[in-house]
């Protein structure tokens, strides 16, 4: 008796835990994650790939057409845009299908077999596939001895050759097609985690000897290469769009929408213009402030990397400062007076020594002085670094008596005193409101808080791109 009562104890908490677990699995499948529950959010997450065209840095400020592209979107739909970068489809189509993002912001060739994983937007531009390899000149160039017999001029010329392409890519499934259309085989091989600028760069360098690209992407880098032959192509011209997942359709109508509004509007044909026709594209790309060629986000990243230190700073970090002060000009100077990278005022560079003749060294040296200093009047009572740095950028841009002012002034009012985001931001912003303003606590008067509380959350997003783009 007792073992029957044992086992039907087993079956039946078995059964209410089979219940629990499909009604937890029947809630998750529920859950919305589509422009409702984004809306609410106030951030669109999108992903996009990191290169030349679609989003880097020049001189210290982010650029690309897709990132431009996502600006214009976000901004139509009223939300935050929130990027990530990465050159890896298959983790690409994860982080889509696991809702990690919302929306893919790369030009995916639109197949039947993606189709069955996702939605596809409207298209955002038409391009087709090319093949690219060094030009016969080059080759001759490099081996006086040259045959002849590496030249491609049509796909019958690719069997037997190896080819590189990006893993997942529709570059690999279009040489697969090909291989069945010209009855041989072809050496195909998919890299991960690389782009397929990076294999173009391998190709001029004669590490590789063919990739397979879309068009613009090797007309842009056969400006920087001018040794490459992209003549060939391997494809008809194919639709490029973007991608959300299957149970967003909300998401897609109104991405849909905005492409229809902002196809062909002047928007759209000056963007083009500047990331696909400006001569100007040279130049940029043979920068070394390009973030993905050199790395450098200004020419005074030695300066900054070396003073960084006296504050104990991601480089980074000190950098998107710079710019927000002065976009790395060193004649910038403000209508109060405020000179030189760090934009210090008069008397508070007299303190450290320096005066608007002094070098831009000198005066990075100065700035993160003073920025040292506000930090040592906070570190007592704001233990974690990471909230302390917004309190000592608000310091810097309206002076630490404003930002004592509107600690006190939180704590009285039952906030949090020593957090930044959705706590002392709030009460700068507000500190001069008759219900928030007590004189016995806002003893430095009036301000505008809505200037340093943009220029913290600009800053630190700066700096997000920063550390996503500048190794």
């Amino acid at each position: 008796m007792k073992e029957w009562l044992k086992i039907s104890t087993i079956i039946v908490l078995g059964a209410l835990l089979g219940a629990c677990h499909r009604q937890s699995n029947a809630d998750d499948a529920n859950i919305s994650h589509d422009l409702d529950a984004i809306e609410l959010r106030g951030t669109l997450l999108a992903l996009t790939d990191y290169n030349s065209i679609s989003y880097f840095t020049y001189r210290g400020t982010p650029m690309g057409y897709q990132y431009e592209l996502l600006q214009n979107l976000a901004n139509k739909l009223g939300l935050k845009l929130e990027l990530e970068v990465s050159n890896n489809l298959e983790k690409d189509f994860d982080d889509l299908a696991n809702h990690k993002v919302d929306l893919l912001a790369i030009n995916l060739t639109v197949t039947a077999e993606r189709q069955k994983l996702m939605n596809f937007t409207s298209p955002i531009m038409e391009t087709r596939q090319v093949l690219v390899q060094l030009s016969e000149r080059q080759r001759r160039r490099n081996n006086p001895d040259y045959d002849g017999s590496m030249k491609i001029e049509s796909p019958l010329d690719m069997a037997g050759k190896t080819i590189h392409v990006v893993k997942n890519s529709a570059f690999a499934e279009r040489l697969r097609n090909i291989e069945s259309e010209i009855g041989d085989s072809i050496n195909i091989v998919e890299v991960e985690n690389i782009d397929s600028e990076q294999l173009i760069e391998q190709v001029a360098h004669g590490e590789i000897d063919y990739c397979v690209t879309d068009e613009p992407v090797a007309m842009i880098n056969q400006t920087y290469y001018p040794t490459l032959d992209i003549s060939v192509a391997v494809s008809f011209p194919q639709n490029m769009a973007w991608a959300v997942s299957k149970d967003n359709p909300q998401l897609l109508e109104a991405i849909n929408d905005w492409i229809a509004e902002t196809r062909g509007s002047t928007f759209h044909m000056v963007l083009y213009k500047k990331y696909f026709k400006d001569p100007k594209t040279l130049t940029r790309a043979q920068s070394p402030y390009l973030s993905f060629k050199g790395g450098s986000i200004s020419s005074y990243d030695n300066a900054i990397k070396k003073y960084s230190k006296i504050i104990d700073w991601d480089w980074r970090l000190l950098a998107a400062l710079i710019y927000q002060e002065s976009r790395f000009k060193t004649d910038a100077r403000s209508w109060c007076g405020a000179f030189g990278l760090m934009q210090l005022m008069p008397e508070t560079a007299a303190t450290y020594g320096i005066d608007s003749t002094s070098s831009a060294e000198a005066n990075i040296k100065a700035g993160v002085k003073y920025l040292k200093w506000i930090d040592k009047q906070l570190v007592d009572s704001v233990a974690d670094k990471n909230e302390r740095t917004k309190f000592v950028l608000a310091a810097y841009n309206i002076g630490l008596g404003h930002i004592l002012d509107a600690r006190r002034v939180a704590k009285a009012n039952g906030g949090n005193p020593d957090v930044w985001d959705d706590g002392v931001d709030f009460y700068l912003l507000h500190k001069s409101e008759a219900t928030y303003y007590n004189p016995e606590l806002v003893k430095s008067g009036y301000c505008r808080g809505d200037e340093t509380y943009n220029f913290v959350r600009e800053i630190m997003e700066r700096y997000r791109i920063y550390t996503t783009l500048i190794k």
